[in-house]
């Protein structure tokens, strides 16, 4: 293989415009979208998602869980090289988060069959595996728990039948809105052999150091808990205070505590309660039910088994001071989890002869992509996220800093459909 060339300007301009028309599905007043999976917007962007990949010659196929495939066959009969991310988002989001993965990871595909497809590729240049882009299904979770879905089931973390039955707030469920939008393939999907994701960053650790490709090197250890607070009913004028037992109170302990434990390790552990369900959620009654999600993220195991222990003591003190019952449920757990170090150095020396600033970092964001690094060799990238701003209709990313990651991707990609990381 020769050195890795950028891409054209005319590949830039095109996949520019393409973003442009992408980020008018589901457009929000503010600048964002609100393309939640399963909704009219994320499926009118899948229909038109996959226009774009039919245009490019690339063949468009569903597996069980409603993932998005666009397969540029090159070698017939061979394995694949995964590249994409996610299409849907969180209510009133940013047009970055996961979208921009997706359609880089279409004109990477687009731009390499143009070099192979030329006729001035030499044998060596001609690649082993074929490629597939992939829009994985509700990677974000905010309509359908859990998120990443689509990518756990394709590697077996989650069960089909769960999955298809996992019903919206409104009782909707994965395989209805799959089926009636003809999403639901009869297969597992392609083989693979090897996997590649660009991102946002979605903090400001590149912008600060003013580096334009994070080269990721492994995501931060987590512990994710539903946590369930019972108390009593009770009208909210008449009752007596002492005699209360204010379920929405404890878990206003239980908020307040939590960013009181990531102000103890600043920098190092980041806390947040994502969601809460009150019941009954009426004006003049005291809550007897409260569930939320609390999530912990830490770069430190260490740290994070010393955060677990202190809210192992809250939740006591939180039943005392509240006349509550406090119960929880870890529903998700895992250490500091490294991407294969030798995908590190492929992006590394693809980044080198590129020439562009770069650093490795750490993902505290989960990504499908963490799913697929238990499975095949992957290789994560990061680009810079303007002020760190995600998950919100401001999310931006400079049009310098995505087609530098476009070449990045790119280059990885070509590289990967050479078979790097396999032998």
């Amino acid at each position: 293989m020769t050195a890795t060339p950028k891409i054209s300007p005319a590949r830039a301009e095109a996949f520019l415009a393409d973003f442009t028309t992408l980020g008018t599905f589901g457009a929000t007043g503010r600048g964002g979208v609100d393309r939640q999976a399963g909704s009219d917007a994320d499926i009118a962007q899948r229909r038109w998602f996959a226009g774009l990949l039919e245009q490019h010659g690339l063949r468009v196929e569903y597996d069980r869980i409603g993932n998005q495939f666009g397969l540029l066959e090159l070698v017939p009969g061979a394995p694949y090289v995964f590249v994409g991310s996610h299409l849907d988002s969180q209510p009133t989001a940013g047009k970055f988060d996961g979208a921009y993965g997706v359609l880089a990871a279409a004109h990477a595909a687009f731009e390499l069959a143009e070099r192979w497809g030329s006729g001035s590729a030499s044998e060596d240049e001609k690649p082993r595996y074929n490629i597939v882009v992939v829009n994985w299904f509700n990677e974000e979770g905010s309509r359908f728990v859990p998120s990443m879905m689509g990518s756990s089931v394709f590697t077996g973390v989650l069960g089909l039948d769960e999955a298809l039955a996992t019903t919206d707030p409104w009782g909707i469920s994965v395989g209805d809105v799959l089926g009636k939008a003809g999403f639901l393939g009869g297969g597992d999907g392609p083989t693979p052999v090897s996997c590649a994701e660009i991102h946002i960053e979605q903090g400001r650790i590149l912008e600060n150091a003013g580096n334009t490709i994070g080269l990721v090197t492994a995501t931060w250890a987590a512990s994710k808990y539903v946590v369930t607070v019972e108390g009593a009913q009770a009208h909210s004028g008449a009752t007596v205070m002492e005699d209360r037992q204010d379920a929405l109170y404890g878990a206003a302990l239980l908020v307040v505590f939590a960013r009181q434990l990531a102000d103890r390790f600043p920098g190092v552990l980041h806390t947040a309660i994502g969601k809460l369900d009150v019941y009954p959620n009426s004006p003049v009654v005291v809550a007897s039910q409260v569930t939320l999600l609390l999530d912990l993220r830490c770069s430190d195991e260490g740290v994070l088994a010393e955060a677990n222990r202190y809210l192992e003591e809250q939740f006591a003190a939180i039943e005392q001071t509240a006349g509550v019952r406090v119960s929880r449920r870890l529903s998700h757990e895992w250490g500091i989890n490294p991407y294969q170090p030798a995908g590190v150095d492929l992006a590394r020396s693809v980044v080198g002869e590129l020439g562009y600033s770069n650093q490795e970092i750490f993902t505290v964001a989960g990504h499908d992509s963490v799913n697929m690094k238990e499975k095949v060799p992957t290789v994560m990238l990061f680009v810079p996220s303007v002020e760190g701003i995600s998950h919100n209709e401001a999310e931006d990313t400079k049009d310098d800093d995505l087609v530098a990651g476009l070449d990045m991707l790119t280059g990885v990609v070509a590289r990967l459909a050479h078979g790097a990381l396999v032998d």
